[in-house]
């Protein structure tokens, strides 16, 4: 009886240390952040903002993929950047076509990939390596290397506020509502998670795991557009520049805002809680001076300390 007690007190220790350890974490970059000369001023708040929708966008379509079970994608960053190329390109044909266009060839470009890996049952660290070497050699080839830009006033309505609001952030925020209600109230996003956590289950169910695995690919591949659209706005080009370590910091802002990385458990709440919480770190460490190789490195133990905390 003392050993079943012992076996039960102990999970329960080790989540309220983990919890007391998140909620420090928290109150020590909030106090870094108040007390950064130049973080509450308005020009920083909001390059803040906007860089931080970027981020989350992606990042929201990570998330389907890490809580269907396939960890992340290596190539959802070049994909961003194929995006913002296809986006610009199509302006021709008009803003709102265009951005169909772009929509359209990024949950083709992510759902192929997805197929491979579900059907196929293939290792989605390799595949989505190598669809990374295969869309950034093709791109190069088409656009000799050089990126395209967009002439005129076409993506002045992706630019500017939506009232009060920064547009980019009013994008994310509507990505995020988008995110949670497929995630939590449709027949798919129950798949995904109930893929991530167990895919007998989910066989037993009658469903092939292949189905929700290229599903969570093609959603991935949405949300990323939307973020690709807002940068090709913003920049006025289409460029493989524009989706360099954008998987990485998305990556990190699953990780950090709770997901679990073995998948089957998470929110796209949580992935806005976590996409915050990194983009405040990086405004902090930038601020602050530190250099781009520094910001890497504290980006990479704070994610690695968070993988060990979800492992404890």
């Amino acid at each position: 009886m003392s050993t079943l007690l012992l076996s039960r007190r102990l999970p329960v220790a080790a989540d309220r240390i983990a919890t007391a350890i998140r909620i420090a974490a928290i109150g020590c970059l909030v106090l870094f952040a108040v007390t950064t000369p130049g973080f509450l001023s308005a020009p920083a708040i909001r390059s803040f903002l906007t860089t931080m929708s970027f981020v989350g966008c992606v990042a929201v379509g990570m998330s389907f993929i890490t809580i269907g079970g396939s960890l992340m994608s290596f190539s959802l960053g070049v994909g961003l950047s194929a995006t913002t190329i296809v986006f610009v390109a199509a302006l021709p044909l008009g803003l709102w076509p265009a951005a169909g266009l772009a929509i359209l060839f990024s949950c083709l470009l992510n759902g192929v990939q997805g197929l491979v890996i579900g059907y196929l049952r293939a290792n989605p660290i390799i595949v989505t390596m190598a669809s990374f070497a295969l869309i950034t050699g093709i791109a190069t080839q088409i656009t000799a290397g050089r990126g395209i830009y967009a002439f005129g006033t076409e993506t002045a309505a992706f630019k500017g506020n939506l009232g009060p609001v920064p547009l980019p952030l009013a994008v994310f925020l509507g990505v995020v509502v988008a995110g949670q209600a497929i995630l939590g109230h449709t027949r798919i996003g129950r798949q995904i998670i109930l893929t991530g956590s167990n895919p007998r289950s989910v066989l037993a169910a009658g469903i092939e795991p292949w189905r929700p695995i290229t599903w969570s690919f093609v959603l991935a591949g949405f949300f990323t557009a939307f973020a690709a659209i807002l940068m090709a706005a913003r920049y006025g080009s289409g460029d493989l520049q524009h989706g360099i370590g954008m998987e990485y910091h998305a990556i990190s802002a699953v990780l950090v805002g709770g997901t679990a990385i073995h998948g089957g458990s998470g929110s796209i709440l949580r992935t806005f809680f976590g996409t915050l919480i990194i983009a405040v770190f990086q405004a902090v460490l930038v601020l602050r001076g530190f250099s781009t190789e520094l910001q890497h490195l504290a980006l990479g133990v704070l994610v690695l300390l968070v993988i060990i905390l979800q492992r404890k």
